[in-house]
């Protein structure tokens, strides 16, 4: 059984392998890339590292890092995305400046922190709204005029080129991509598995028709299915609402579950296990059956 609706599913397929790029510089903040390449690697992309030479970077003077390519060898990938951390030499560096311009057929540009400086130079935020690191954010808005700063968002989405704030906030960003490309329900699902209980969607500025949670955020009266219901054994399990994601989880021996949306009243559960409420005719919740055709009710107690 599937986590995601069939459009989703559909959505997930054909996408599953996109290749995103990472390009790193000596002194690349490590949270910046780690953990988009954490969220992006759960999605199923094909991440590799690029930098100007194969010569090994120190991320933060902690982690040496050798890059998969150099600028000169490095294959075609649908995502550009770049980071902070010593980034003044990078975007003033009319060689990695010149192979930013020169990648084509780019779906998606995805930049963490400082990282947006290189789109910039690069021209690529001409025109658009973009954020960067909070301590950076009046030296970007001086050097780059052309581009509106937004100085209060966790990311901005303009459609093709997305931005976001310091360090953990690429990681919202990259969730906030994943879901755009396979759906919300996918990148919730990563959410979950890497722990990043923190994430608000839609929590960043939205410049596009592509609103990955427009569905999910009108779903109202999710109250409706919170209580204490029969479980298996003669157990019970709680249905909770979680109003900062607009959704609900199961709570079983003091865990945790998210129930995925998929239609009225039906909801997948991390296990692939689907649930399906049933109401009775005042519209009142009465139980739910854990799975399509299971002739067993639990009830709402």
């Amino acid at each position: 059984m599937t986590l995601i609706d069939k459009m989703e599913l559909d959505t997930f397929k054909n996408n599953q392998n996109k290749t995103i790029a990472f390009y790193l510089q000596d002194g690349v903040e490590v949270l910046d890339f780690a953990g988009p390449m954490e969220v992006f690697s759960y999605a199923g992309f094909k991440v590799f590292t690029v930098s100007k030479s194969k010569e090994t970077i120190s991320s933060q003077g902690v982690l040496n890092i050798i890059p998969d390519y150099a600028m000169v060898d490095a294959p075609k990938a649908d995502i550009l995305a770049f980071f902070g951390g010593n980034v003044s030499k990078t975007h003033q560096d009319i060689e990695v400046i010149d192979w930013v311009k020169k990648q084509d057929n780019v779906e998606y540009y995805f930049s963490v922190c400082t990282g947006a400086f290189i789109l910039a130079e690069a021209g690529i935020l001409k025109n658009k709204t973009a954020t960067t690191f909070h301590s950076a954010l009046d030296e970007f808005e001086k050097k780059y005029p052309k581009t509106m700063v937004v100085k209060d968002a966790r990311y901005v989405d303009n459609g093709k080129v997305i931005t976001t704030a310091g360090i953990s906030a690429g990681i919202d960003g990259a969730l906030h991509l994943v879901a755009k490309i396979q759906g919300f329900n996918n990148a919730r699902k990563i959410s979950y598995n890497i722990e990043y209980d923190k994430w608000t969607p839609g929590e960043g500025l939205l410049l596009t028709d592509n609103n990955p949670y427009s569905h999910y955020m009108e779903m109202k009266n999710l109250e409706d299915y919170s209580g204490t219901y029969e479980f298996e054994n003669n157990g019970q399990v709680e249905i909770a609402l979680n109003k900062r994601e607009n959704s609900i989880y199961a709570i079983l021996d003091g865990q945790k579950y998210p129930l995925f949306y998929l239609d009225q009243d039906v909801f997948v559960g991390v296990n692939g296990q689907q649930v399906s409420f049933q109401r009775n005719k005042k519209n009142i919740i009465t139980g739910y059956r854990g799975s399509e055709g299971d002739s067993i009710l639990y009830n709402k107690l």
